[in-house]
């Protein structure tokens, strides 16, 4: 257990890190005694240490930042970030459930090795789950409900602009998320976005996507909004099928 000073900066090294860099919320340091000290004010902060090195990990991943196939230990990661290694091997811990690393006893994690097949695999999931659903919602869903999606199609558009992968997957599972979210189903939509989350870690043999592939990627997003705004349902299964059928490109 950590303990000693009451706030402990997250320090980033990734220029992509979810969360600024300035952002200080409650930690612990090792080694250092309180009893002297008065006691810090409870304050409830949206997001914990843990959390924040979890964002700075996953845009690590995404951006191929820590590359497949490396062994990385919390110690090491927890320096570069600026943090203790316990927040680090938290955030690591839940990443090993998701399969983005693999627990390596005494050394520390090993970021997961992904091939082609494995993202075509998880492309044909995804179709099957959210291909119907989204047919179904371009039937009944108003106008009005897809305009006010607007908004995310235009966010993943700007990050794929400036080639910004990390940001580029937020903003793409934040778009996916929405559609489904108008079907009213909260377990669809934690399913489909962890198997999106899992779709998008790099392969070995190409550990970052290009930023022509956003660009596609993204205006797919604009042009599927158009189409169910426009209520035209043969442009949206057209443009439904190939976004998944290019989902492992």
């Amino acid at each position: 257990m950590e303990q000693g000073r009451a706030r402990e900066d997250v320090r980033p090294s990734y220029a992509y890190a979810a969360t600024p860099p300035d952002a200080r919320v409650p930690g612990q340091a090792r080694g250092e005694h309180t009893h002297s000290e008065p006691p810090a004010p409870r304050v409830v902060r949206r997001h914990s240490v843990r959390g924040q090195v979890l964002d700075a990990l996953r845009a690590a991943l995404v951006d191929g930042e820590l590359a497949p196939g490396q062994v990385y230990s919390a110690p090491a990661l927890g320096a570069r970030l600026g943090v203790s290694a316990t927040p680090v091997r938290e955030a690591m811990q839940q990443l090993a459930s998701e399969g983005a690393v693999e627990v390596v006893p005494n050394r520390g994690f090993r970021v997961s090795e992904r091939g082609p097949r494995e993202l075509a695999e998880l492309a044909e999931v995804r179709a099957l789950i959210e291909v119907p659903v989204m047919l179904r919602l371009a039937r009944t869903v108003p106008a009005a409900d897809w305009c006010a999606l607007r908004p995310l199609a235009d966010a993943t558009v700007a990050a794929a602009a400036v080639g910004d992968r990390a940001n580029y997957a937020e903003c793409d599972r934040a778009f996916h998320r929405a559609v489904l979210a108008l079907a009213g189903n909260e377990q669809l939509v934690a399913v489909a976005d962890g198997l999106h989350r899992r779709s998008q870690w790099p392969l070995v043999s190409n550990p970052a996507t290009r930023r022509a592939d956003l660009l596609a990627d993204a205006s797919e997003h604009t042009a599927l909004l158009d189409a169910l705004i426009a209520r035209d349902l043969t442009v949206v299964q057209s443009l439904v099928r190939e976004h998944f059928t290019g989902a492992d490109r």
